[in-house]
């Protein structure tokens, strides 16, 4: 009998144990001092879903602003209509895809070709030729045009240069005449994102400082407040984004200087440096001159190193490509020591224009400079999942090292809801990262 009190004993305070532990509560769902019913996503490439070197269906249905819609409708969002290609053209712009690797490691990558949603090719006097997509008629909330610039938001004719946001518009290139700031904006909206900013800087980057300008900060700060103005001139809230760290991302930090110089000696171990064109002083006015590249200046994934040591004809005869001071690497394959300080300063500019004004507005900010190299600088683990800014490997970045992969979106789309909830008081959960993939091995 005294064995069975001591088990009754024992179980009564098991059950008392029990009926004392802490209940774990997962907030409701509110849109708080928000309203989604109306979201719109105004922005360049990311938004829009672009990866692996092209816009195509598959990415466009992980894009950032759709996820988190998928979000906002559990706290009273309303729909979200994109401007997706059609499944028979569902390769859209074409894109990159890995097959496989070489013997070195190196990754054999090729473009899809197939089922593209090309209508033509059109010539525009004084800007070159501008390729067309099939047209999209329907609603849109997704605004996302890759490759537009702030400094391009007023431009009338760009409607007729960019076949992306072309191909939103109901008129045929070169006939339009709407601004893309007119265009988002005609329709009424409740809630909005805003990611532009990126291209006025990364463009110049990614052609090497050759191809493109710096967008002027003093006109970049005007034309945000422009934009920042109308699209809060409703009462309407929102969330924005500074410009990520672009000479962070593995597009430019895959190929470096020193694995060139290492695969050279191995046939020549006489070959100290290899030399580049770089610019003398971080400024825009700046000239250009031959040296020694050293690790501060950035090799652009788009070089093949397979061009250094092939002959070129100078004035003293054929002599290596890369090897010598009269046969330097071309500028547009490197972003040097002093192109990547002009383009750090202008992005500084650039976020401090982003937070300034987004304050004068009350709206919620999404750090993307300090989230991006963050990772950049600690990798991060998240839903069980690792992600680094490795390329291919790091699971963040699409095969062109420039945009997400469809894991990439997911994380993004996560920190832009945890800066919405924070600023409205919303309790919009999260997308489990876990769903999604990073670039797809054969």
């Amino acid at each position: 009998m005294k064995f069975l009190k001591q088990h009754l004993y024992i179980i009564a305070g098991l059950l008392a144990l029990g009926a004392c532990k802490p209940e774990i509560k997962t907030p409701q769902p509110s849109r708080g001092s928000a309203d989604f019913s109306r979201f719109i996503a105004v922005g360049n490439s990311l938004t829009a879903g672009y990866a692996d070197g092209g816009l195509y269906l598959a990415g466009q249905q992980v894009s950032f602003p759709n996820l988190i819609a998928n979000q906002m409708k559990l706290v009273g969002g309303g729909p979200f209509s994109q401007p997706l290609f059609s499944t028979d053209q569902a390769n859209g712009s074409g894109y990159l895809t890995l097959t496989g690797f070489n013997a070195d490691g190196t990754p054999i990558i090729k473009q899809v070709t197939t089922n593209l949603a090309i209508r033509g090719v059109v010539t525009i006097p004084g800007f070159g030729n501008a390729t067309l997509y099939t047209k999209y008629t329907g609603d849109i909330n997704n605004y996302g045009v890759p490759g537009i610039k702030l400094q391009q938001i007023l431009y009338a004719p760009y409607g007729n240069l960019n076949g992306y946001f072309e191909r939103m518009l109901p008129g045929n290139s070169p006939t339009n005449s709407t601004t893309y700031l007119d265009f988002v904006t005609a329709k009424p909206f409740t809630f909005f994102s805003s990611w532009l900013g990126d291209n006025d800087a990364l463009s110049y980057a990614t052609s090497g400082g050759a191809g493109d300008v710096l967008t002027d900060k003093a006109q970049f700060n005007q034309l945000y407040q422009v934009l920042i103005a109308r699209l809060t001139a409703g009462g309407q809230k929102g969330v924005v984004a500074t410009v990520p760290d672009v000479t962070s991302i593995p597009y430019f930090n895959t190929v470096t200087v020193g694995a060139i110089v290492a695969g050279v000696q191995k046939a020549n171990p006489a070959v100290t440096g290899i030399y580049i064109n770089a610019l003398t002083s971080a400024s825009t006015t700046g000239t250009y001159a031959p040296r020694i590249a050293t690790a501060k200046d950035l090799i652009l994934l788009s070089f093949s190193t397979a061009k250094i040591g092939q002959p070129v004809t100078t004035q003293l005869g054929p002599l290596p490509y890369g090897l010598t001071p009269l046969t330097p690497i071309d500028n547009q394959y490197v972003l040097d020591q002093n192109e990547v300080a002009l383009t750090e300063a202008y992005v500084s500019s650039y976020n401090q224009t982003i937070k300034t004004v987004a304050a004068t507005y009350g709206l919620a900010v999404f750090d993307a400079f300090a989230y991006l190299n963050q990772i950049k600088a600690n990798g991060i683990a998240v839903n069980g999942v690792n992600l680094t800014s490795n390329y291919i490997s790091g699971g963040l970045f699409s095969l062109d090292g420039v945009h997400l992969t469809p894991q990439g979106y997911a994380f993004i789309s996560n920190g832009i809801i945890s800066v919405i909830n924070a600023k409205y008081g919303s309790s919009i959960p999260f997308v489990n990262v876990a769903n999604y993939t990073g670039v797809k091995f054969p």
